[in-house]
């Protein structure tokens, strides 16, 4: 097995000396590059494959941000940092990083002006339509359960999931952007390249790491420190089934080759601890149409178990967390329609008890639920799950029909949550909540600010954010060190 720490007083010699050491050029890598960079730092950044991008490059490229940036000003709504926070503190559950999500609410709007500075292009047009990234150019959307029960009782509701200038999917331009600005400043980067190792001295402190490229190991030296931003361990089996066995129901695994947990296990093996490896993001997409929302999603056992309305990743966790994979999103005639996002027609009706009975539903139970939904709904209420009144209708009218939710006949898309422990500063935690010296993390490799509870945007909003500070805060451990006469 490959020695993951290498010490620092068997290396004989070092290859190349740098200030900053970044693993990984995907959004986070970027980051922490960057704003190593812009610290006065020499930096090298480390990409396995042959280009930056990542994980990132291939999303929708919205990134969570908010507190009242120019963007949600021009669009017509109001936020603060304070409603920020409640919000996130509220969806991202069940341990939420106070801490984390403190800075990050009030650092947001500075952070939206980073992405600006740096060429990526925001359209002040919100998009109404629904979740998620919009097929238009329109740069704002809500992304999250913002707007949506129990969540809009507990901040007020702004949309915060910005989006850059491109029709579809942003994550290309977003990168692209990200890595030119990467090219101007300097920084040195070699692709084709893994990190084998993190080298450690006698007191732990992380001074180097050895790089494999060019069909050679060669030993960097890092004065400042090592920052991982390798992505999270979708693409890892063996780790899946160790620590999040329930994630391996989703047919759609959102990343790269690379989302191997290398990252991870790099950190672990340097005295780093790991939280929230059971968790992961997982989509549940039954919109667009948003009218699809109107219908009523029922378990395996015939009864509804949230609001429709909610963000469709909230939905997935439900499913696949709470229902045992199985859910059914119930229609009549007069809401049916065919999803964007294929799905299967898992039974039809004439009557809902005769949809209860192609269903396999236990006898009576669907007809239930679905009598006690239209008694309320026919006031336009759901005292039950509270869905937004514009989607509350009576389903009275015949034929009716199921769409298959369940995830052995469904595209659940899901990515891994979970990583190493870190600081605001992005410095990699002991479990004794010590700071490894010399170690940071950032972006999927770390357990953000989501576990779960997720909103489109986080991973890209929190990944660049936390990836700046760990580059700021390891490119000043070089001037300190300067400073106090500590050799570099």
């Amino acid at each position: 097995m490959l020695r993951l720490t290498r010490d620092a007083a068997q290396v004989g010699v070092w290859d190349l000396e740098t200030d900053v050491a970044v693993v990984g050029l995907g959004c986070a890598g970027a980051a922490a590059t960057l704003d190593a960079r812009r610290s006065g730092a020499e930096v090298l950044a480390i990409e396995r494959a042959s280009g930056g991008g990542g994980t990132s490059a291939n999303s929708g490229g919205v990134i969570y941000l908010g507190g009242g940036t120019p963007l949600q000003a021009e669009c017509g709504f109001e936020d603060s940092p304070e409603e920020m926070f409640k919000y996130l503190m509220a969806a991202c559950g069940p341990r939420p990083d106070e801490s984390k999500i403190r800075v990050y609410a009030e650092d947001s709007v500075e952070h939206y002006h980073w992405f600006v500075e740096h060429g990526v292009p925001f359209k002040p047009v919100f998009y109404p339509h629904y979740s998620g990234e919009p097929p238009t150019d329109d740069g704002l959307v809500f992304s999250g359960s913002e707007n949506a029960h129990p969540f809009h009782q507990m901040a007020r509701p702004a949309p915060r999931g910005h989006v850059p200038k491109v029709p579809g999917q942003a994550g290309g331009l977003l990168m692209k952007t990200l890595l030119d600005a990467v090219e101007r400043s300097g920084a040195t980067v070699w692709t084709d390249a893994r990190c084998e190792a993190l080298v450690t001295d006698e007191a732990g402190a992380v001074v180097g790491l050895v790089v494999r490229v060019d069909g050679e190991s060669r030993n960097v030296r890092a004065r400042g420190g090592v920052i991982l931003c390798a992505g999270g361990f979708v693409n890892n089996k063996d780790m899946l089934q160790r620590h999040a066995p329930l994630l391996m129901q989703c047919k759609y695994r959102v990343g790269t080759t690379f989302d191997d947990g290398s990252g991870i296990r790099l950190g672990m093996a340097a005295g780093g601890e790991t939280v929230n490896m059971s968790h992961g993001s997982i989509s549940l997409p039954i919109v667009p149409p948003k009218s699809l929302q109107k219908g009523i999603l029922v378990n395996g056992q015939g009864m509804r178990f949230i609001n429709e309305d909610a963000y469709y990743g909230r939905l997935g966790e439900h499913v696949v967390a709470r229902q045992d994979g199985c859910a059914y999103l119930v229609l009549d005639a007069a809401t049916f329609e065919r999803p964007d996002v294929e799905r299967d027609i898992a039974g039809v009706g004439e009557s809902v008890e005769e949809l209860e009975s192609e269903l396999g539903l236990p006898e009576g139970s669907l007809q239930a639920t679905v009598e006690l939904y239209n008694r309320h709904a026919e006031r336009g209420e759901d005292p039950l799950f509270h869905k937004s009144p514009e989607f509350v209708v009576p389903l009275s009218n015949p034929p009716y029909g199921a769409l298959d939710c369940t995830t052995a006949s469904s595209l659940y898309a899901v990515f891994t949550l979970g990583g190493l422990r870190t600081s605001a500063d992005g410095e990699v935690l002991t479990p004794a909540g010590e700071a490894v010296a010399g170690l940071y993390a950032a972006g999927r490799t770390t357990s953000g600010l989501a576990a779960p509870g997720y909103s489109s945007g986080l991973s890209i909003g929190d990944g660049t954010f936390f990836g700046r500070r760990a580059g700021r805060h390891a490119a000043a451990r070089v001037v300190d060190h300067s400073a106090k006469g500590v050799p570099g």
